[in-house]
């Protein structure tokens, strides 16, 4: 009992100390004083005065802005071909695949903050739904949540600029002075508490902090979609507190009720969600709080002065209808665009699954393969056909990766594939879509509690043969994962059943590899090698070269500029100082990874298929699906797995 009563206070004691701490720093970055003192704070620090767009982005860039030399990566290299590539610490967390949305955002942050013809336009985001327009939003929302407190003019309700309390007249002076411009003009509010409380001692007029919050609708303002029977500008402007017009007479400011997104989302932002399904009057509202930065005040109280970033977003159908229409076209014009595709990058895609997975409740064991094959099918849908090459290919390239064919890189420029589809990215299957697929495949394996590449695109199936889709559309998905995704998975798995029946793949890999290069070198140059182990002096095994070539369809003539391009090649990689390996020359990495596939199908498919299995047989077997767990199979798909296969792989 005493034990037990020493750890609860124990416990106690934790509590009391993280709340004494957050406490603490809450009293700490607190402030309050008058406008004289706050000049003083200002004079020291004039980063205090910043406009919204200025204190979005240096929010953008405070976290890190790392310039990633794409010449260095052969991957990025091939991607991101003569172009500047820029890293985000503010972005690299929680997005993927979007370097160039990323950048477009930053850019448009950046030439705002300038004050320039930006600092007075809507910032629009545009895509498939679930692109991630409005998780860039929520990002830029919860930014500002975490920067320190702003001073604003105690008691305002738009949580005012204190320097709108400088008289006009005397503004030029104390932009002087304190090295800052000063824009803006007092709210009613603040204005008659002024003249009235105050009466114009404007120096000591009280000044706090406060900080940004979502839930306390402070800098930051939401506008959902409105029912456009039931609109009512309020929503953006605030209103007139009707139970105080028996007190006070209209125009008095002392009955407006300034507690619309506009008043609120004041030196932050506002987002427009699903903006164009509002009435024109709305938008106008938008429009003058941008380009104007003014919006108007409830009744008869003229205009007041914003400072807001107005981020909107809504999905491309809603901006082809809304554009179609020739009489928005003072709107459109005061519209920054920024597209947001859905991602293209294999290996991005898996990174977008693997973090909805660890911040979610998904406990199941993932078998190798599961979250690649359904971001493969997720991009696939998102490509359009060329006549350059397959869809297939086609992500690969996007994905970075060389494409072999007849034991020659493909030479295919990313850039022409993607001026000749500009709209590639803006159609296709959604990471919801994705993520649902997983959730009904775990739950149909509920007892085994994991999922596997043929459960997922089964579910992946079903979805689309259920799917509220085109006839046309769900035919071609269709196609895509029995055809296109089913075969790339087989050759998949072939290759897995064969590392894990090579007990030392990688080893035996290398060793292939390493005899190659010596041979293929000493047929280049003309001259014999020594023998590692007996140091005797051979000539170069034509035989042993042509038995790994013939496996990428060099044969011939083709076979003696393969055998330069090699040894050319990876004396280039050694002169930069890089470690030489058998992944180090696509081409022939696949030539001896098929040789050492060649080299066991005979026995891994004889073994895989058998019903019945002798001793020798049966250890191997045995031997391979404990490989196929360490290689991190879970227990209960390898059999699922390795039936498959017996059923589809090799065919007598």
């Amino acid at each position: 009992m005493a034990s037990e009563t020493k750890n609860s206070s124990s416990s106690q004691d934790e509590f009391r100390a993280i709340i004494d701490k957050d406490r603490e720093t809450r009293v700490r970055n607190h402030w309050k004083g008058t406008l004289i003192e706050y000049l003083e704070l200002v004079k020291k620090n004039p980063d205090l005065t910043q406009l919204s767009h200025q204190r979005i982005y240096q929010m953008l860039t405070d976290q890190g802005v790392e310039e990633i030399d794409v010449e260095e990566d052969p991957k990025l290299s091939r991607i991101f071909k003569n172009k500047k590539l820029r890293r985000y610490g503010f972005f690299a967390e929680d997005f993927f695949g979007m370097e160039e949305t990323v950048a477009n955002v930053v850019r448009y942050f950046h030439s705002a903050s300038l004050r320039g013809e930006e600092s007075r336009q809507v910032l629009y985001l545009v895509g498939p739904v679930g692109s991630g327009k409005s998780s860039l939003a929520e990002k830029l929302k919860k930014g500002l949540e975490q920067l320190a407190p702003i001073y604003v003019i105690d008691g305002c309700p738009m949580f005012e600029d204190p320097l709108h309390l400088i008289p006009r007249h005397l503004r030029k002076e104390f932009e002087k002075m304190l090295n800052v411009r000063i824009e803006g003009d007092l709210c009613p509010v603040c204005r008659y508490r002024l003249k009235e409380e105050f009466k114009g001692k404007w120096e000591d007029y009280p000044i706090v902090t406060k900080e940004f919050s979502r839930r306390g609708r402070v800098g930051v303002g939401v506008v959902p979609p409105v029912d456009p029977n039931n609109q009512d500008t309020s929503v953006l402007i605030g209103s007139e507190d009707i139970s105080k017009l028996d007190r006070y007479s209209e125009g008095d400011p002392r009955v407006l009720d300034l507690t619309g997104a506009l008043n609120v989302g004041n030196r932050g932002m506002v987002e427009f969600i699903e903006v164009f399904k509002n009435e024109t009057e709305y938008l106008h509202a938008m429009i003058t709080a941008t380009q104007e930065k003014s919006i108007p005040a409830p009744g008869r109280h003229g205009m007041i002065y914003v400072d807001t970033t107005i981020v909107a977003h809504s999905n491309e159908a809603e901006w082809k209808k809304f554009k179609s229409d020739h009489t928005n076209e003072a709107i459109l014009d005061r519209i920054v665009v920024v597209k947001v595709p859905y991602n293209l990058r294999l290996s991005e895609e898996v990174k977008i699954y693997d973090k909805i997975i660890k911040q979610s409740n998904f406990k199941a064991e993932i078998a190798p393969h599961t979250i690649e094959l359904a971001s493969k099918f997720a991009i696939l849908t998102r490509l359009e056909p060329s006549n350059k090459c397959d869809l297939l290919t086609k992500l690969k390239l996007y994905n970075g990766e060389e494409v072999i064919e007849k034991g020659k890189t493909k030479k295919i420029d990313i850039t022409e594939l993607k001026e000749e589809a500009k709209r590639e990215g803006m159609d296709g299957i959604s990471t919801r879509f994705i993520m649902k697929a997983l959730d009904n495949a775990l739950s149909d394996n509920i007892e085994n509690n994991c999922i596997h590449p043929l459960n997922v695109r089964e579910s992946l199936i079903n979805m689309v043969k259920a799917g509220d889709l085109p006839e046309e559309t769900k035919r071609a998905y269709l196609e895509i994962l029995r055809d296109i995704i089913h075969k790339d998975y087989l050759e998949i798995l072939e290759k897995e059943i064969t590392k894990a029946f090579v007990y030392s793949y990688q080893e035996q890999a290398e060793t292939l590899f390493q005899n190659y290069l010596d041979h293929a070198e000493a047929y280049v140059t003309k001259k014999k090698l020594k023998d590692r182990r007996t140091g005797e002096e051979l000539e170069p095994d034509e035989a042993f070269l042509k038995s790994i070539e013939e496996q990428i369809a060099i044969i011939g003539t083709a076979a003696d500029g393969f055998r330069q391009e090699v040894i050319a090649y990876l004396w280039s990689i050694g002169r930069r100082g890089e470690k030489v390996g058998y992944e180090s020359y696509e081409p022939l990495k696949e030539a001896v990874e098929k040789k050492l596939m060649t080299s066991v199908r005979d026995v891994s498919r004889i073994i895989t298929k058998a019903r019945t299995r002798d001793s020798e047989q049966q250890q191997k077997y045995d031997t391979m699906v404990e490989q196929l767990i360490a290689n991190g199979y879970p227990p209960a798909c390898v059999d699922i797995v390795l039936k498959y296969a017996a059923n589809h792989l090799w065919k007598d």
